[in-house]
């Protein structure tokens, strides 16, 4: 493992919920320093040794609440059910100056998971720019992969579709997506975030019908 100095550090706030673990465990395995966020630092703590162990300790991944997780990182990545997003991105936004900030959430309405709803602002990545504000760059991500695919080992058969506020900031994203073994595809513009966060909740009913949890998406007919 290199001098965890050398490393780019992520933040995962969320990171003790099954989408930010997969994703924290892919990142830390690929050899990035990461910092798991919780509102509840010790089961960030937990988190981090968890998949530290996973990992045979050739990791470098330290558990903090959320503001610290965020303070100490380059990137950071919100992965939150959405009834927590704003709280949570107001608790660290003075963290997030001049960070590029990474949105997983989908903003599901519980018990209608599987109908699409998207807020005022139209989708959680623009919520989130609102509230961080321009000094923040800001791309949706990995909406449509399952969590079951990120802590297993094999290859992913999803591709991930990035949003952004700039085309900058989209690649930056899909330099993540690649080092956690999977496939990014720019998107376009953060106002796109709309159709990308509104598939989850098609693939929420795709799977429920058909009795799957790892239904996703996959770009054909380009040549890359």
């Amino acid at each position: 493992m290199n001098d965890s100095s050398l490393l780019l550090s992520i933040a995962v706030l969320g990171g003790t919920g099954k989408e930010g673990k997969g994703l924290a465990y892919r990142w830390a395995k690929a050899g990035y320093q990461v910092n798991i966020g919780s509102r509840d630092a010790a089961k960030a703590e937990a988190a981090a040794k968890e998949i530290l162990e996973m990992l045979g300790g050739n990791a470098v991944i330290e558990g903090h609440n959320n503001i610290e997780a965020a303070k100490r990182s380059n990137i950071v990545v919100i992965s939150v059910p959405y009834s927590a997003h704003k709280d949570t991105l107001e608790t660290v936004k003075d963290e997030l100056k001049g960070k590029l900030l990474v949105d997983v959430t989908v903003p599901l309405v519980p018990p209608k998971v599987a109908t699409v709803q998207m807020p005022a602002a139209g989708s959680a990545a623009q919520e989130a720019q609102q509230i961080v504000g321009s000094e923040v760059q800001v791309c949706a991500a990995f909406q449509n992969i399952s969590y079951e695919h990120l802590m297993e080992n094999d290859a992913v058969e999803c591709d991930v579709l990035v949003t952004g506020t700039s085309k900058e900031a989209r690649g930056e994203t899909i330099k993540l997506v690649e080092a956690a073994g999977l496939k990014g595809w720019d998107a376009g513009p953060i106002e796109n975030s709309v159709v990308v966060e509104g598939l989850t909740s098609v693939l929420i009913g795709i799977n429920k019908k058909y009795g799957s949890t790892h239904a996703g998406i996959k770009i054909t007919g380009v040549n890359r």
